[in-house]
């Protein structure tokens, strides 16, 4: 019911999106590309061609992971014949490799960008929690690097030079790390904190970090940006 819905809805605003689009999605901190995979589904319903990449997140700085990430998913969706555009949505770490890999490398079929709870301006709740025992074995080194304090990478990267829609969440799950947000918040990162000069929209949903790229309202406003630039 909720697929047919949505089928509906993309017709009434326009239709479903060409083949010749293709969409590389990427998970967040400590996920995996299964997290994605309701977020995949109804892209595909939606008529978009699809490339959902894994990456180790835990493994390695954001330096490190932005290339081959970025880079397996152009791949995939230049192996689809048809590929003329090339469009990207990141959860959380996964919009920072796509803002990562833009600052040094062009990509000539890049459409457009929607990041879900990115910590574009840092997140202040890994500055509070980066020394707590075991902070480093659950995040990595990429987790480190997404604080607000010095070696912050979202601080270092530039402003939005590419057509950017930002979904922030303002529902949070975790009441430890809320204390140390700005409110509202998702439970990672403050909404005030999603937020990247240059992006072209914004929307707030009343959904956690931990589970907006799951979620049926997101999803929709991802494919209505991807296939309008606007939510």
């Amino acid at each position: 019911m909720r697929r047919a819905s949505l089928l509906i809805a993309l017709l009434l605003c326009g239709g479903l999106a060409q083949a010749d689009d293709c969409v590389v999605l990427l998970h967040g901190l400590m996920r995996s590309s299964s997290s994605m995979n309701t977020m995949q589904r109804e892209l595909d319903a939606a008529g978009f061609l699809t490339a959902n990449i894994d990456y180790p997140s835990r493994d390695h700085t954001v330096e490190e992971l932005a290339g081959p990430a970025i880079e397996d998913g152009l791949a995939a969706c230049r192996g689809y014949e048809s590929t003329e555009r090339i469009h990207f949505v990141g959860h959380s770490l996964g919009g920072i490799l796509v803002r990562q890999y833009l600052s040094e490398n062009g990509i000539p079929e890049l459409g457009r960008v929607v990041m879900l709870g990115p910590p574009n301006q840092g997140s202040a709740a890994v500055d509070e929690m980066e020394d707590v025992p075991g902070f480093d074995w659950l995040n990595g080194p990429a987790g480190r690097q997404l604080g607000k304090g010095e070696g912050s990478v979202p601080l270092a990267l530039g402003p939005a030079d590419f057509e950017l829609g930002v979904i922030a969440g303002n529902r949070t799950i975790d009441p430890i790390t809320s204390t140390v947000l700005e409110n509202p918040d998702d439970g990672r990162v403050s909404v005030e904190d999603t937020k990247l000069d240059g992006m072209a929209d914004f929307v707030v949903v009343e959904h956690s970090h931990a589970f907006m790229m799951r979620m049926q309202k997101p999803i929709e406003l991802t494919i209505e940006f991807l296939q309008t630039g606007s939510f």
